[in-house]
C-alpha cells in the first residue's frame, strides 16, 4: 500500500503480512524499507504466529534519509523533519491499519537498531496507540550519537528518551506507568558496543525503571551480535507472549 505524506510531499509504503491477530507496527533499520523484515528473515521467524492468525505485521518505510540519518544538518532540524514522519505515522498509517482491521485497535511497535529507537519513542509519546514495544539494539539517546551536531531545540528534546522521559512527572507519568509496556533486547557481542546499543539499553532501562514504567531489559550472551540474525531470534522469543 502505496500513502501519502502531505508533510513530506512524498509517497510511503506499508507492507502487510498475515490475515488476523494483533496489529503490529514494523519499524526498519537506519534508512531501511518496508520490504527489509522480509528480505532478512523477521516474517519467517514468526511465520507460525501469522498462520494461526494471531498477529498482523505492517512493515513501514523509515524517513530517515531525511530526518536523523541527514549528516548536513544539525539535530535541531533533524528533528524537526522527524515531526513530519511523526505526523505521517499518526494521521495516515494508523488510520490505515485501523481501516484494514475494522476499527480502532492497540498497535504494538517493534524494529531493530534504529527502528528500535522510533518502537521506543512512538510508544513513550502515543502510549494511546502504541502501548507495548519490542526493541531490538537501540540507542535511545539521539545527542549521544556519533554523528550528532548543532545546538539543542525543542523539538529535540521531546524526540530524545533520554531527556523527556526524566522530567516525567504527575498524572501523566502516572497514567503512563498503567498504559505502556517497553520490552528492550541487547546482545553483548560485535557491534553491540561500537553502536552503543549495549549501554544505551540499560541506561534506558534504568530511567524506565526510576520512572516506574513497565519495561522488561534482556541482554543476551556475549556471542549475540548486532544483526538480523540474532533479532530474527529475539523476535521469536518474545512476541507469542503479546498475541
Amino acid at each position: 500500500m502505496t500513502i501519502w505524506s502531505p508533510a513530506l510531499q512524498r509517497n510511503g509504503n506499508l507492507v502487510a503480512y498475515g490475515h488476523l491477530g494483533r496489529a503490529v507496527l514494523v519499524f526498519p533499520s537506519e534508512m531501511g524499507h518496508c520490504t527489509d523484515y522480509e528480505s532478512n528473515g523477521m516474517i519467517d521467524a514468526v511465520a507460525p504466529l501469522i498462520d494461526a492468525g494471531r498477529v498482523k505485521l505492517y512493515c513501514v518505510d523509515s524517513f530517515d534519509e531525511l530526518t536523523w540519518s541527514d549528516r548536513s544538518i544539525p539535530m535541531g532540524e533533524r528533528a524537526r523533519r522527524h515531526g513530519a514522519y511523526e505526523d505521517w505515522i499518526v494521521n495516515q498509517v494508523v488510520p490505515a491499519i485501523h481501516s484494514d482491521c475494522g476499527g480502532f485497535t492497540d498497535v504494538m511497535v517493534t524494529g531493530p537498531s534504529f527502528g528500535a529507537y522510533h518502537a521506543a519513542n512512538f510508544a513513550l509519546k502515543r502510549a494511546d496507540l502504541f502501548p507495548v514495544a519490542l526493541c531490538h539494539s537501540g540507542v535511545y539517546d539521539m545527542s549521544a550519537l556519533s554523528w550528532a551536531w548543532g545546538e539543542g531545540s525543542e523539538e529535540l528534546y521531546f524526540n530524545n528518551p533520554m531527556d523527556y522521559v526524566g522530567n516525567l512527572a504527575g498524572p501523566h507519568l502516572e497514567w503512563l506507568r498503567n498504559r505502556v509496556n517497553l520490552v528492550i533486547t541487547a546482545g553483548q557481542g560485535q557491534w553491540e558496543d561500537s553502536t552503543g546499543a549495549l549501554n544505551s539499553s540499560r541506561q534506558l532501562a534504568a530511567l524506565l525503571g526510576q520512572k516506574g514504567i513497565p519495561h522488561e531489559l534482556d541482554v543476551w550472551g556475549q556471542d549475540v551480535a548486532h544483526d538480523w540474525p540474532w533479532w530474527r531470534l529475539q523476535l521469536a522469543h518474545h512476541l507469542p507472549r503479546f498475541c
